[in-house]
């Protein structure tokens, strides 16, 4: 039987207790230890990777129900990662077939940055394992930082083969390391690449011809320059070699303290008020010191501050918002509501689960984020003021706020070209520490903080309200989130450009070794086959009309919008259990205690109040601004990402998948009957680009998982534990609880 916290499972030579099951004859390891080793399962290995250890007759195990079962294989760790060796064509990973496969990272494989957490289960209890053992255990758990839990049993492994892999995998995933020693390195070294461009013209911010074309896009050009004074790095090494100043601007002040102090450009918008940031200047002790600083900051500050024709609107995020401990602390609890060893342990957790989320704080953080974007784009629209974010570094918060007001406020950032050239400019070029927020080196946990996962969920958000406006879909930004533990690009894995160039050998004076040159993420081709990468595009996406002369502006986005309707509601879903009728009323009566739990803390300023009622109450021009919603339930757990390795969490048939094939059939036939309208009255058809993914297309084999399981089997438990189930009264009294169960899908 299964037991909380612990893993159940594999039977054997030893006694059993009372309570355990065995599902694997003695005789039956023999002949399965035959047929593995008679089918030799190949391992692949990537450019440059080698393979360290490994050990025979390993039994992961596959969730079925409320017991497990397994397949065995061979159990292995490389230098990249660790991957498993079994039946491939058994019905492994969560027991579902998928066609979305990524090239790189098998089904069965974790790269060794994913890795968060290793446990070893010794007599049904399960310990963490970190150094030296001298104890090795029976089972082995790992917790993956894209939520995936593993098991596997080594009963029958040899003593020798289990020391081996678990001393192998413990120090490849959590001893220290030095940079060079990163994969990235082998990688780099042995496949000699030579293209590093994506091939959907992704600017990359590493020329001042892509900043002066950035100028021009946004008509900042008259205000602001591009200065190559940091070229070489030879100023600071926190700074990109290029980057935009106001034009008034010296160079001599950008030299004066390495940087730091200068206001340099983000954004520019349409009515010509434009984004800065600015890192905070060394803080001195000595009155001299200081004084000179304030003497600088003075003279910097009447450079861009000049009523009433250019007003600055300073916003400190060091001491006026959230702090990077808050959001570590956040997600910490907020990733233990998705790391289910078991199924018992889903349903003994699934009763308390609003109150697990709401206590992790994680989506009020959220909330937090998108409400400070809204006012400062409140700022920039409707004040017409300049803003200036104002941070230690100006690399954690101002690349979440700075990015977060140009996807609200710029279309071309809601595009995936622009997605991408956007994270190149605010994350990459703007120096955020990739290496250390993700802990790449395992050097120092306290400096793990995800930042760039906050963003990332924060735009899921504003996808999740508005399919419509945005070319890319949330497979895009769940791959995306994946791609920052694969260690063969370069995009995140480094803390700046200056590190990048120094380590990629870019900056040595040995003219005749050639510096090694990585691919970026953003060629997606080097994880997805083509047919994969469709999911990667939004069919729904509205694109900008090309209207002509006499036609209404307008009229196409309200056609389109109208047939987005079903995306952007937020019923439930209903889901099979005990309360079969009355599951929409029970979840109708839970509405008001959801908001009541998932309220804003702190409301709107007046001026940001109104200006975001007066947003709402129009129409929605998805290619003008774009605001989320804040109230209450509105802001949600992005059910794709999180729970995508939870068979019990997942909808059969249903969910937002179903609901967007159903609507793309439904346009692809509104699309066929405008066809044959024009043919009849001899009109040139109109090009729509809704054509839906062929993986999308059967609706009755979705899962809410999708793309990452197409059909699962899942839990016969039912919709509420039966261990509360006495507990819990009648439906009146479920209402009233604190806790009671909704769809996870629709939280």
């Amino acid at each position: 039987m299964l037991g909380k916290g612990g893993v159940g499972g594999g039977g054997g030579t030893k006694a059993p207790k009372p309570s355990f099951v065995s599902y694997v004859r003695p005789e039956e390891i023999h002949t399965t230890e035959k047929e593995v080793t008679q089918k030799e399962v190949t391992l692949h290995l990537l450019p440059g990777e080698q393979l360290l250890c490994e050990a025979s007759i390993v039994m992961k195990y596959v969730q079925e129900d409320s017991c497990l079962s397994g397949v065995y294989g061979r159990l292995v760790c490389t230098d990249f990662k660790i991957a498993f060796l079994g039946d491939d064509h058994s019905t492994l990973d969560n027991g579902g077939e998928t066609q979305f496969k990524n090239k790189i990272v098998g089904a069965n494989d974790v790269p060794l940055h994913c890795v968060d957490q290793i446990y070893g289960v010794f007599d049904e209890k399960k310990k963490p394992l970190f150094g030296q053992l001298k104890k090795y255990p029976e089972k082995l758990v790992i917790h993956c930082k894209d939520l995936r839990v593993l098991h596997f049993c080594l009963r029958y492994t040899k003593e020798e083969e289990v020391k081996r892999i678990v001393s192998g995998i413990i120090h490849h995933t959590q001893a220290p390391k030095l940079l060079k020693r990163l994969f990235l390195f082998s990688y780099a070294a042995a496949v000699h690449s030579t293209a590093t461009d994506p091939k959907d013209h992704t600017v990359m911010f590493d020329t001042p011809k892509d900043w002066c074309w950035e100028l021009e896009r946004t008509k900042g050009s008259v205000k602001y320059k591009t200065v190559n004074v940091n070229e070489g790095y030879r100023i600071c090494d926190r700074l990109p070699a290029y980057f935009v100043v106001p034009t008034p601007l010296l160079e001599e002040d950008v030299k004066r303290f390495q940087g730091h102090g200068i206001p340099i450009w983000c954004w520019s918008c349409h009515n010509g008020s434009a984004l800065l940031k600015m890192s905070a200047l060394p803080k001195e002790q000595d009155d001299g010191a200081l004084q000179i600083q304030k003497s600088f900051l003075d003279g910097i500050y009447k450079t861009i501050h000049r009523p009433p024709y250019e007003i600055v609107k300073t916003e400190d995020l060091s001491s006026n918002f959230l702090s990077l401990q808050e959001i570590q602390s956040a997600y910490c609890k907020f990733k233990q509501l998705f790391l289910i060893d078991n199924s018992t342990e889903f349903w003994d957790t699934d009763i308390k689960w609003f109150s697990l989320l709401e206590s992790s704080s994680w989506l009020d953080i959220i909330r937090r984020c998108l409400k400070k974007a809204i006012e400062i784009t409140e700022c920039l629209e409707a004040q017409n003021v300049n803003v200036l974010l104002l941070e230690e570094n100006a690399t954690d918060l101002c690349c979440l706020l700075s990015s977060l007001v140009q996807v609200m406020m710029d279309p071309h950032c809601r595009t995936r070209t622009g997605f991408q050239s956007l994270i190149q400019k605010e994350w990459v070029m703007g120096c955020h520490s990739f290496l250390d927020r993700c802990n790449h080196l395992r050097q120092s946990d306290k400096e793990e903080v995800p930042v760039f996962l906050l963003f990332l969920d924060c735009v899921w958000q504003l996808v999740h309200q508005h399919p419509p406006a945005f070319e890319f879909t949330e497979t895009f930004l769940t791959v995306l989130s994946d791609s920052l533990y694969i260690p063969i690009f370069s995009t995140f894995f480094f803390n700046s450009p200056h590190q990048k160039d120094t380590n990629m050998g870019r900056e040595s004076l040995d003219t005749q070794s050639k510096p090694l040159t990585l691919l970026t993420v953003w060629d997606w081709s080097v994880q997805f086959e083509p047919k994969a990468q469709t999911l990667l595009r939004n069919p729904l996406y509205v694109e900008k009309p090309k209207l002509d002369k006499g036609q209404r502006k307008g009229s196409r986005f309200k056609h389109q919008r109208q047939l987005s309707l079903p995306l952007t509601q937020s019923k439930s879903s209903p889901k099979r259990g005990f309360f079969r009728e009355e599951t929409d009323h029970l979840i109708k009566n839970l509405g008001k205690r959801i908001s009541k739990l998932i309220s804003s803390s702190d409301e709107l300023q007046d001026n940001s109040r109104e200006f975001y009622d007066s947003w709402h109450s129009k129409p929605t021009d998805y290619h003008g601004l774009l605001l989320p919603h804040l109230e209450g339930p509105e802001i949600k757990v992005w059910a794709q990402r999180y729970l995508r390795w939870i068979p019990e969490a997942q909808i059969l048939g249903g969910g937002r998948v179903a609901a967007m094939s159903k609507l793309l059939e439904m346009m692809e036939e509104v699309q066929r009957l405008q066809e044959k309208i024009d043919a009849k009255h001899h009109r040139p058809a109109e090009a729509v680009h809704t054509q839906a993914p062929s993986l999308l297309r059967n609706s009755a084999r979705l899962s809410s998982l999708f793309p990452f399981a197409l059909l699962q089997r899942h839990s016969s438990k039912p919709v509420l534990p039966t261990s509360g189930w006495k507990a819990l009264g009648g439906e009146d009294d479920l209402a009233k609880r604190e806790d009671e169960f909704v769809d996870l899908g629709d939280v």
